[in-house]
């Protein structure tokens, strides 16, 4: 058993699976959060999409999602123990409806081939002929066979279970800021020998070095649920862009559907909005149609942690404080690298070489202070 205690501070996704992997390794872990497995990771679609979420100039985002995916499969297997997390393999769709829309298709397409991935260039018969639940409305689409999803609400539960099992503490209350060696928790305090931050758009306010790098996006999704008698859901999730407004369409084993893509800088701002609510209904309903005969189960919102360049923070911020966050749409994809990559930072001092484009030492000058 290792002796220097490490602090997670984040109990979403990427903290969940931060601890979960530290104490795996024999460190001894405790998690702090007022609500693990809650915040945006809860309101989450659960895509793990790297190649469809990609977009020229965003290469090292590509390549962080692209071996993060590579590590999914063996991450799922070692949380099988702890609950059924929903993975599923039948990739993406991309759609486009407008000819607007068709030119975006056509440059993520020109790009994903420039990067050597796989792609399929499909017609809108072609689209229908996969899924028959498209409507008439989609002009052609991408097909990328690689793509997975998973229940995020599952995911949680089972990294929750997978860590209290590997003996990490959890402290049910808030951070207000991180320093080397210490976590303040209002009037008191924790010590510590590591303090990760991995509190997702709360990061922002826990250490100076984030102040200005990171931010909240806030987020709304949708979950709906087939009823007797309405078509059947799709078989693959499903992304297409609607007069140039992105939704996604994710289908879950249990005939749920969750719906979302609204982003909004309205910092810390929580509440769902009727108008997003009306174009994410709207904009499904070009997609798929026989979505209006669905059960509305659930409306919520969550906020992202965004950064500068789309990018997460994976590394040091100082001497005993390291960064896991700023990791936007791709908390749930980006979880199983990021935790062996703050893994190796602890026990190997070095980055793996698939992270080090995200050290948060990218937004530092020479003089200390942030770009």
């Amino acid at each position: 058993m290792r002796d220097e205690r490490v602090a997670v501070v984040g109990g979403g996704v990427i903290g969940l699976s931060v601890a979960w992997r530290l104490a795996e390794s024999g460190y001894p872990v405790v998690l702090i959060d007022p609500s693990p497995t809650r915040g945006a990771s809860w309101v989450a679609g659960g895509m793990l999409a790297p190649v469809t979420e990609s977009w020229p100039g965003e290469e090292d985002v590509l390549a962080l999602g692209a071996e993060s995916l590579t590590q999914w499969p063996g991450f799922a297997q070692q949380l099988q123990p702890f609950g059924e997390i929903g993975l599923r393999t039948e990739g993406t769709l991309a759609l486009a409806l407008d000819s607007a829309d068709v030119g975006t298709l056509d440059v993520l397409a020109d790009h994903l081939h420039n990067l050597g991935r796989e792609v399929d260039r499909l017609t809108g018969r072609q689209v229908r002929a996969l899924e028959p639940t498209v409507g008439p409305k989609v002009r052609s689409g991408i097909s990328v066979p690689g793509d997975l999803a998973v229940d995020n609400r599952n995911l949680l539960l089972a990294l929750r279970q997978a860590a209290i099992g590997a003996g990490v503490q959890f402290v049910a209350e808030r951070a207000t800021a991180v320093r080397p060696g210490m976590v303040e928790l209002g009037e008191s305090f924790m010590d510590c020998s590591v303090a990760v931050i991995a509190a997702g758009a709360w990061s922002t306010g826990l250490h100076p070095a984030l102040e200005s790098v990171t931010r909240p996006v806030k987020g709304e999704i949708l979950r709906l649920r087939t009823r007797h008698g309405t078509l059947p859901l799709p078989t693959r999730t499903i992304r297409a862009h609607v007069e140039s407004r992105p939704v996604y369409l994710v289908p879950r084993a249990d005939g749920e559907l969750v719906l979302g893509a609204t982003q909004h800088e309205v910092g810390y701002d929580e509440d769902v909005t009727v108008g997003g609510v009306r174009d994410l209904l709207s904009d499904a309903e070009q997609v798929l149609p026989g979505i209006a005969e669905y059960a509305l189960t659930e409306c919520a919102a969550g906020l992202r942690a965004g950064s500068k360049d789309n990018l997460p923070l994976i590394g040091w911020l100082e001497p005993g404080v390291l960064a896991a966050t700023g990791h936007h749409r791709n908390g749930l994809l980006l979880a199983p690298a990021t935790a062996a990559a703050v893994l190796a930072i602890l026990r190997d001092g070095a980055a793996p070489d698939y992270a080090r484009a995200a050290d948060p030492s990218r937004f530092r000058t020479t003089q200390g202070r942030t770009r």
